[in-house]
């Protein structure tokens, strides 16, 4: 058998595994999202208290919903205090940067942004629901402060 120059060798290895690899999109293909996936966003970034409460079993179990994709990271109150004054809008935060970051991810950002920031809204009142008298008011004017703030950046 004749000997073959060291390029005509190495040439002929990689036909040979190209031969028998699958296509590159076969191989390299993410795993897509469940086609419910905007209904299941849409249906935890509203104002309410059931929306409220199927976002928050939901982030309490995430594991559950990987197949989603969906991205919980958080920054919380951002560069506000995240329990102003005592009040604890802390998770309130984390809802509206999980609307914030999977909304800005599916390219829908401007055109849901006004219902982000009323859902946000929406979730620091219920916190405020929970005081009374004075502490109650002072609650519900930080509420307006903080949803004021993201309506007017972002």
């Amino acid at each position: 058998m004749p000997r073959l120059p060291a390029p005509a060798l190495v040439t002929g290895a990689v036909a040979a595994v190209l031969a028998f690899a699958p296509p590159a999109s076969a191989a390299r293909q993410a795993p897509q999202a469940p086609q419910d996936k905007p209904q299941v966003l849409n249906g935890w970034t509203q104002p309410g208290t059931a929306s409220q409460g199927a976002w928050a079993a939901a982030r309490g179990n995430r594991v559950e919903w990987e197949p989603y994709g969906f991205d919980w990271t958080t920054d919380y109150c951002t560069t506000s205090p995240d329990n102003p004054f005592g009040f604890p809008f802390r998770t309130a935060c984390a809802r509206h940067d999980f609307g914030y970051r999977n909304y800005k991810a599916a390219g829908e950002f401007p055109a849901v942004k006004p219902r982000l920031d009323e859902m946000f809204h929406f979730d620091l009142k219920r916190v405020c629901a929970r005081y009374s008298g004075a502490r109650k008011a002072s609650c519900d004017g930080t509420a307006w402060t903080y949803y004021q703030a993201v309506r007017a950046f972002e």
